[in-house]
């Protein structure tokens, strides 16, 4: 596990950064020192180029090219999670110059024989962020007894901003003066967190007892939790894991986040989205029979949308076809939306 002053640096190969959510979500809210991005397509430039509200980081090559960093952290996270071997050679690097490596792939850099024995020569930690801990098991149905408000952010696909969303309401709820945690259950909030469960990589009879476990500890210390979603309940891969968070948080208010012009599953475009108010009548209809709740509030991704006023009139579209308040937590504010939650 790294230190939050630690410096670093973060691959993003041919992604960044429309197609490097983990990478983004370092640089927007992770402590972590980020003296470089490596994307081999776009050397020279600088993250604040492509992303304006991010730190001004500069963007090289390779792991060669970048500055002195602590560590490299893989800041792809690809369908099925495996791992690019035209990545091995900055990984290899990396090591080789002292640093230690963090990914949050299925994949295990500390199974691979080659990286691991060179880790082990070179004295430094390769941090496989979806190895689960060990200890889990089965729901016992208790969420819903903590003194925490719980909220629940849900997606109707990937990649839509469930984490984003989580991050902004908690920074929010906080500013209100609201003690208030996210529970991350992906890769990139455990990246950012540094604690958390790899939901997507738990045994499908403990997931609920995973995210129950998060909740019951982080329930302690904290009156509002909002705990990471994942997937989507209609995505044809991960809606198993969608639905296992929904039944573990045994969430007091649900936050349904879209991506605007989104129309099909990404990577699996021959399955169209349905309308938002149908995604919040299968999610509450889903939860009831565990835990009656609601789909309250919005959250809009407009990162797409050069123009603000555009964006603000996509945020109303998507309040009134939901039925609920909704915002765009990042371009707008994440408080438009909180006293829904409170």
């Amino acid at each position: 596990m790294l230190d939050s002053d630690d410096r670093v640096a973060i691959l993003a190969h041919e992604k960044f950064p429309e197609r490097a959510k983990t990478a983004v979500g370092i640089l927007r809210y992770a402590d972590y020192d980020v003296n470089a991005v490596l994307d081999r397509t776009k050397p020279g430039e600088r993250v604040s180029d492509h992303v304006d509200d991010l730190p001004d980081v500069p963007i090289v090559e390779s792991m060669a090219d970048a500055p002195e960093v602590d560590a490299l952290m893989i800041g792809i996270a690809p369908i099925g999670g495996g791992f690019d071997e035209s990545w091995r050679p900055d990984v290899r690097t990396a090591i080789e110059r002292g640093c230690d490596v963090v990914a949050g792939l299925h994949y295990f850099l500390d199974e691979d024989e080659e990286l691991a024995a060179l880790a082990a020569d070179h004295d430094v930690e390769l941090w496989d962020v979806r190895h689960p801990p060990d200890g889990l098991t089965v729901s016992e149905g208790v969420a819903s007894e903590v003194d925490a408000e719980v909220v629940l952010t849900l997606g109707t696909d990937c990649s839509t901003g469930k984490m984003t969303t989580s991050k902004e309401l908690v920074a929010a709820a906080r500013e209100a003066g609201i003690d208030a945690a996210m529970v991350p259950t992906g890769q990139t909030g455990i990246m950012i967190e540094g604690w958390g469960t790899p939901i997507d990589r738990v045994v499908s009879d403990f997931v609920a007892g995973a995210v129950e476990d998060l909740i019951l500890a982080a329930a302690e210390s904290h009156d509002l939790l909002v705990v990471e979603g994942q997937g989507s309940i209609t995505h044809p891969a991960y809606s198993a894991v969608t639905c296992g968070i929904l039944h573990g948080a045994m969430a007091d208010r649900l936050v349904l986040c879209h991506a605007v012009g989104r129309e099909a599953i990404h990577g699996y475009e021959s399955f169209p989205l349905l309308e938002p108010d149908h995604y919040a009548e299968l999610y509450e209809s889903l939860a009831a029979p565990v835990r009656e709740t609601t789909v309250v509030a919005g959250a809009l991704n407009t990162s797409s949308l050069a123009d603000d006023d555009e964006a603000r009139e996509a945020v109303d579209a998507y309040a009134e076809a939901l039925g609920a308040p909704a915002t765009d937590p990042v371009r707008f504010a994440a408080a438009e939306v909180l006293d829904e939650l409170c």
